[in-house]
């Protein structure tokens, strides 16, 4: 059973993996025998994470990319091909999160959510798709969220939902294009984690209140409890799981 789940003699790039759960997934798949090339604009902050996965015995490449631009989104695929020869596994993570009504919402707040969470995601899983369409292999994993498939009273989420529920429909899209080619498409819905990101919503003392109402665990998701989704859609123990959604929500969805 370990070895469904082994990763040894991958290629796994991770975008967004300068903090957060970037680095988690990063760190998760590298434990699991994977060559992780960690890509993200802040370089110094991927130099210090390739220093901790290479501890772990698998080669890291940092790679410094704003994945809003395709040209640069073109050359840091570029270059992870070149250096490793292969990228058999994408996780799909940089993105950005606000919460704004949406009367208040301006164009330039919009249209940045969309470009990061939405376009970009779809570029880099294009550029990427290329080479796993030419070698015959890959998973992809898009990272949503809850909010992939639900709003809430307590924060405006139109923009944010708008793009996470976008990643969720392409997710099911390039999966029923590229299955002829073996790569699977999936996406993973997580609920309010700790994370950089989220640290001004999470500490907020009114943020247990909302949990409490949305969340049958009453909590956010801790350090390591995504590790097992990313590991099963990178493996080929999801060889024949493409297209679908799963949320790691402590039963928020469920309500």
């Amino acid at each position: 059973m370990s070895d469904l789940f082994s990763l040894k003699g991958k290629v796994a790039l991770v975008t967004g993996a300068s903090s957060g759960l970037g680095v988690q997934f990063a760190t998760a798949l590298a434990r699991q025998g994977a060559d992780v090339a960690i890509v993200a604009r802040r370089v110094d902050r991927l130099n210090d994470l390739k220093t901790e996965l290479e501890k772990l015995g698998v080669r890291a490449l940092p790679v410094q990319c704003d994945v809003t631009d395709v040209e640069q989104v073109k050359k840091a695929v570029a270059e992870v091909k070149e250096h490793f020869g292969r990228i058999d596994i994408l996780v799909n993570n940089a993105g950005i999160g606000f919460a704004e009504p949406a009367e208040l919402q301006t164009d330039e707040q919009w249209n940045k959510m969309i470009g990061l969470n939405l376009n970009a995601v779809y570029f880099v899983a294009r550029e990427v798709g290329k080479v796993m369409v030419e070698q015959k292999y890959g998973k992809i994993i898009n990272i949503g969220s809850i909010h992939s498939t639900v709003a809430m009273n307590a924060f405006p989420v139109s923009a944010y939902m708008t793009a996470k529920g976008g990643v969720m429909a392409m997710s099911k899209a390039l999966a029923v294009e590229w299955a002829k080619y073996n790569i699977t498409v999936n996406t993973i819905g997580p609920s309010y984690f700790e994370s950089e990101m989220t640290s001004a919503i999470v500490s907020d003392p009114s943020f247990g209140a909302i949990l409490q109402a949305y969340c049958p665990m009453g909590r956010v998701g801790k350090k390591g409890e995504l590790d097992g989704a990313v590991v099963y859609f990178a493996s080929d123990a999801s060889s024949f799981t493409t297209g679908q959604y799963l949320a790691v929500d402590g039963g928020w969805t469920a309500i």
